[in-house]
């Protein structure tokens, strides 16, 4: 009986030790977006990590890429935000002036912060204190696609660099011999299909505007109203009227791809990095990549991507840390993006992506990166600023008065600013 009771005993205290280190496990949980690719991908790396500190749990969480920002605020409002987030590099300023990052400098690998290129830390730095809150292994560019035998059925010009890029009245006039080519039902599909749920029309076209003078708001004044709807912006959004009315866009009932579908109906395609992958691999020698045209004087290209942040409210920032480092130098997570045409956001990165090296098929985004690129708005009101001009670009490409749209959206956008008291400290800076 006495030996019974022992056995019993220590058994009964070997669940206990047990059940005491899986209590002891340190629990950090990440946010993200993705396609099942990336899903899958970041689910290894995880698995990898807790193999090397099996005192850790990563747990993910999903969130789809078009509700994402909904899923986030409705963690906000159950105060169950993750440790790691990912999150679209504009949203940045709103997301440190709510309180919800911290600095991220002092909690990843040094090496990794000395390896980000000045893109990656543009577009992780609060403006404010200028201090880097998230990081990235990747950034990115939108470049103009075009197929080569459409091109040289039209006898068009093709840039090779961004210095090279085409005038506003070669892009136009080529756009107007596309429309009559045979074989090409449109001459450009600038991916009106994504809707006006994602980033896409605030960050491809609104380079495009940029180049043409316009910006969505005074980047002193902070102020909307006389800059969204003056005169530069309201011509810039009436020109891509005029190309969506002369029936030259690819419409956004069409999906999200007629360059390299069937027929290749698209001769040009306004397009992320992302898509060189699938578009290559489809079109082989066809396939020609452009810097964006110069609507304007200059060339203006966009920047910034999901990057990675540490949340203030996380219990264990440096367990956190950790394994942003981990994920970031990660060999099978790095051939991942590389495979998916990752923009290089660290310089070790870059070196391991011919891509985008001299002389590579994307070399011309890469360059943008350094001579065009020009960020959203880095103001806390960004939010409410892309939103508004999503739906502003929406209602014009579908026949609405450019002026009318674009000072509803500058009102909307004045008027979120005017209800949060200038976001202090963004007002001193006027």
């Amino acid at each position: 009986m006495g030996k019974r009771l022992l056995s019993a005993l220590l058994v009964s205290g070997s669940l206990a030790v047990t059940a005491g280190l899986a209590e002891a496990k340190t629990v950090i949980h990440m946010m993200h977006q993705g396609d099942p690719g990336w899903v899958k991908t970041y689910g290894d790396v995880g698995k990898r990590f807790e193999e090397a500190n099996p005192d850790v749990d990563v747990e993910l969480i999903y969130a789809p890429h078009d509700a994402y920002n909904e899923k986030f605020s409705a963690a906000v409002m159950a105060k169950q935000l993750p440790d790691i987030m990912e999150l679209d590099a504009p949203f940045l300023a709103n997301y440190v002036w709510s309180g919800y990052l911290q600095p991220i400098k002092p909690l990843i690998e040094k090496d990794i912060v000395d390896d980000m290129t000045p893109s990656n830390v543009a577009q992780g730095t609060y403006p404010i204190d200028k201090d880097l809150y998230a990081v990235g292994l990747t950034d990115s560019s939108v470049v103009l696609y075009g197929n080569k035998k459409y091109l040289e059925a039209i006898g068009a010009r093709i840039p090779k660099s961004v210095d090279d890029a085409w005038t506003r009245e070669e892009f136009e006039g080529y756009l107007e011999k596309l429309s009559k080519l045979d074989g090409v039902k449109w001459p450009i599909d600038t991916f009106r299909g994504y809707g006006i749920k994602t980033e896409w029309i605030t960050y491809a076209y609104g380079p495009l505007l940029a180049s043409a003078g316009c910006d969505l708001i005074d980047r002193t004044s902070w102020k909307a109203t006389g800059t969204l709807d003056g005169e530069a912006c309201v011509n810039a959004l009436t020109m891509m009227q005029t190309w969506v009315k002369n029936g030259w866009v690819v419409p956004g009932s069409s999906g999200t791809n007629q360059f390299y579908a069937d027929g290749k109906p698209a001769a040009l395609a306004l397009g992320g990095h992302w898509f060189y992958a699938e578009a290559a691999a489809a079109m082989k020698d066809d396939i020609v990549v452009m810097p964006l045209p110069k609507l304007g004087t200059k060339g203006v290209s966009p920047n910034g991507t999901w990057i990675w942040g540490i949340t203030k409210s996380s219990e264990h920032p440096d367990v956190a840390g950790k394994f942003l480092s981990f994920l970031l130098k990660d060999k099978a997570y790095r051939e991942f993006a590389k495979e998916n045409s990752g923009f290089p956001g660290l310089k070790s990165f870059a070196a391991d992506s011919p891509l985008y090296a001299a002389g590579g098929p994307m070399a011309v985004a890469f360059e943008q990166a350094s001579k065009t690129a020009v960020a959203r708005p880095p103001h806390p009101a960004y939010p409410t600023i892309t939103s508004a001009f999503m739906q502003a670009v929406d209602k014009i490409f579908n026949g609405g008065d450019a002026k009318e749209a674009l000072s509803e959206a500058a009102q909307k956008i004045d008027e979120d600013i005017e209800d949060n008291a200038g976001y202090p400290p963004f007002d001193a800076q006027q």
